[in-house]
């Protein structure tokens, strides 16, 4: 078997509010300390967000957001040899990123807002496309879905050609089945259990699994700090269904795991 690369993407989340992080890395200072940390622990990508998306968050403002994240997206481009992604839905907020330094968009809405497909295509950059069922403020009320697998596959579908008609190439695109938005235990785990399935795009699959609801559920209702380690065994089996790129909270942690598993996966006798 070829050897499989996989990434590793660190969340720094630069607000008061996360469901795991919040007011952690609230100041430019203590953020840009955390995301230098996580290179140094082996992250390949830093994904910066001003706005929470955890389930039942209120909506931020363009200015609000701004001001979270410009100051660490400035303060680390140039001093860190990783590509910055801005993890954002609003269009100026996209724009003022890139100008400051982002190369990736993750966009939980996957580039619905008004404005935002066009104005990805005209930046040029790679961008993320999750899926999410409703909206943060409603998406865990009652996800429902004919079959959450083909469902989500036929979303993908829809805005891999919508990103087409601005310019979006494939190979800049990545995949990511938005686990836990607007899902059940049930539905995460058929998704985490058909993650190869989203590789007939042609395109790289992020699985962001880190320190979430689901892990809780599996362990017994433990809390977020409590979490590393099933977040990392999730990580794995993700991995082996087909994840390109884990978005992970526990760089270090995710990194050893990755590279035991991938020195096993390609040892030769």
């Amino acid at each position: 078997m070829s050897e499989q690369q996989v990434m590793i993407m660190g969340v720094l989340n630069t607000t008061p509010d996360s469901f795991s992080d919040g007011g952690r890395f609230f100041d430019a200072e203590s953020a840009i300390a955390q995301a230098q940390l996580m290179v140094e622990q082996g992250a390949d990508i830093i994904d910066i967000g001003g706005e929470s998306t955890r389930p039942g968050s209120p909506a931020v403002n363009a200015e609000d957001e701004l001001g979270r994240v410009l100051p660490v997206i400035e303060a680390l481009s140039g001093k860190i040899n990783v590509p910055i992604s801005i993890d954002t839905s609003k269009p100026i907020v996209m724009q003022r990123a890139v100008e400051a330094g982002a190369s990736i968009i993750n966009d939980v809405y996957a580039l619905q807002a008004d404005g935002a497909l066009e104005m990805a295509g005209s930046l040029g950059v790679s961008v993320c496309l999750m899926h999410m069922q409703g909206t943060p403020r409603t998406m865990q009320e009652n996800p429902t879905y004919e079959n959450v697998v083909e469902d989500v596959k036929a979303f993908f579908k829809e805005r891999i050609t919508a990103c087409a008609s601005v310019g979006i190439k494939p190979e800049a695109i990545t995949l990511d089945p938005g686990f836990g938005f607007g899902k059940n235990l049930g539905h995460n785990i058929a998704l985490l259990k058909n993650l190869s399935e989203f590789h007939e795009f042609g395109v790289s699959i992020l699985a962001g699994l880190s320190r979430k609801s689901m892990i809780g559920a599996l362990l017994g209702d433990k809390s977020v700090n409590e979490r590393m380690i099933g977040s990392v065994t999730a990580a794995l089996v993700a991995v082996e269904n087909g994840a390109n790129i884990i978005r992970a909270h526990d760089v270090a942690e995710t990194k050893d795991a990755l590279t035991v598993w991938q020195q096993i996966k390609n040892f030769r006798e």
